[in-house]
């Protein structure tokens, strides 16, 4: 069986200086790893990384084409189109019909024709969030996926994702919550690039 996706000695750069060198990480399809470390340890620049948002300084992350479902802080929702409508554009970027599982899944069902800029920030998070069920895409990666969320929409979002891992999917999550799912756990001040570590030149490097 082949990995659904492998980060292999990769570097990550953020505004021209290194923050992560050295990881490696193999997840086989049904698989979860959970990102810990510090504010600023390069989580978010990590997750943005693979999915491809932005250059490797080295190494390189390996995943079947198209393979990738991104979830970051922004929700990714059109205001002027009601919940319906956005996960059925979304669903016909990646080549799908289906958004009722997508609705239920996220209990909003009920909330299919109210316009999402008129959305609770909470169910505008669902919303975002149920996307990733329309994508068809097997590997996660999911930067806070909680936030905006209470309890029980957790829950909904915890179900969902065991969902995915036991049909086959994958995913790699930067949280701070427990989701309740078995899970490989990266510490990212093991790889740490020195504070010295010279910057690679490019695109980053201008704006630093």
């Amino acid at each position: 069986m082949s990995p659904a996706l492998a980060l292999e000695d990769l570097a990550v750069e953020r505004g021209g200086r290194r923050l992560l060198h050295g990881l490696n990480l193999t997840l086989m399809p049904g698989q979860a790893a959970v990102l810990t470390g510090p504010n600023g340890a390069g989580k978010t620049s990590l997750l943005r990384t693979i999915a491809g948002l932005q250059r490797p300084a080295a190494g390189r992350v390996r995943c079947q084409p198209d393979a990738i479902a991104y979830a970051g802080h922004a929700d990714g929702v059109k205001s002027a189109l009601t919940v319906s409508e956005n996960l059925r554009f979304w669903a016909a970027v990646f080549g799908g019909d289906q958004i009722a599982p997508a609705l239920a899944a996220m209990d909003l069902s009920a909330l299919g024709d109210r316009l999402a800029g008129r959305l609770s920030a909470g169910q505008r998070r669902r919303l975002g969030l149920a996307r990733l069920a329309v994508t068809g895409r097997p590997v996660w990666v999911l930067d806070e996926p909680t936030v905006s969320l209470d309890s029980r929409s957790a829950d909904l979002f915890r179900a969902m994702l065991a969902a995915h891992l036991a049909g086959g999917g994958a995913a790699i999550i930067a949280t701070h919550l427990d989701l309740g799912i078995e899970a490989l756990r990266l510490e990212l001040s093991e790889f740490a690039a020195p504070r010295d570590a010279a910057p690679l030149s490019g695109f980053d490097a201008a704006f630093a």
